[in-house]
């Protein structure tokens, strides 16, 4: 009993905390040292959940910010931001965001993605496999989620 109570305390202070970080602001890619790339992806929200497909657009600044959108034109399905020591996630159709301090949790794919992408290492749980082409796929093996794509050079 004693662990389930540690556990729902422990939960309810990672929620609340995620709430009381301030948003972060709006990207401007016109900003110097800002790299763009743009490609599709099909994403799959849970293992038995039917897969959306759409237009991506990565990008990273030297500075450790990243930035990753998924398009269902028109509308934006993910918007995330990352820094050095932030990050935020909105998902659109349902209006909810979500952020913390720190690296981003493993099951948020969508933010792992840029730091994949240049080489670092995926988190516990998580699979990232590149492909010579340009391809991708990442995939939380606890979840089932998975985020497959490629993107233009």
């Amino acid at each position: 009993m004693f662990k389930k109570i540690s556990m729902a305390c422990l939960l309810s202070m990672v929620l609340a905390g995620c709430r009381i970080v301030s948003p972060m602001p709006p990207v401007n890619l016109s900003e110097p040292g800002w790299k763009t790339r743009q490609g599709e992806a099909v994403w799959r929200s849970k293992k038995d959940a039917p897969e959306i497909s759409g237009e991506l657009l990565v990008a990273t600044n030297p500075d450790g910010r990243a930035l990753v959108q998924f398009t269902k034109t028109p509308i934006p399905f993910v918007t995330g931001q990352t820094s050095s020591n932030k990050w935020q996630i909105h998902f659109v159709p349902n209006n909810q965001t979500y952020a913390g301090p720190g690296k981003p949790p493993a099951q948020l794919l969508w933010l792992h993605l840029p730091r994949c992408l240049a080489g670092m290492p995926a988190p516990k749980f998580v699979v990232w496999r590149p492909s010579t082409n340009d391809t991708w796929r990442l995939e939380n093996r606890l979840t089932g989620e998975s985020l497959e794509g490629y993107l233009n050079p």
